[in-house]
């Protein structure tokens, strides 16, 4: 990512097509359940984005269980679990370096759902 002086960063195309790469590895992987954590058996897990340094060497995977509930449980045991769930999807992905993978909690559909709420709010007002 290159940082432009009062800009957003840039992100490269590469890092973009590793992150997707990365993203469908993943999920073709936790569709599979072969992560044997008891927190992970039998859940509906979506990642929503991949995000990759500039470097290609850090990942970070934004997921959100099915129905929101559990998540930091979910997160903790995907953190738990990186090391193997990594070298799961190194056989999927044909990189020179297979990223270390950090697993956060997408809390974008919290914040639109605020954003939803209060212009709702501000509608009930204006009427």
């Amino acid at each position: 990512m290159l940082k432009i002086k009062n800009q957003k960063p840039v992100i490269s195309q590469r890092q973009l097509r590793v992150g997707e790469l990365i993203k469908k590895s993943l999920s073709d992987l936790l569709q599979k359940d072969v992560v044997h954590d008891p927190e992970l058996l039998n859940r509906s897990i979506t990642i929503t984005q991949v995000m990759v340094s500039p470097d290609l060497k850090k990942a970070t995977a934004y997921i959100i269980p099915l129905g929101g509930d559990n998540t930091e449980l979910i997160v903790s045991a995907l953190n738990q679990n990186s090391k193997y769930i990594r070298g799961k999807i190194a056989a999927s992905l044909s990189l020179k370096f297979i990223p270390t993978v950090n697993f956060r909690e997408d809390d974008s559909f919290k914040y639109a759902e605020k954003i939803d709420t209060i212009l709702h709010k501000i509608s009930q007002e204006l009427n």
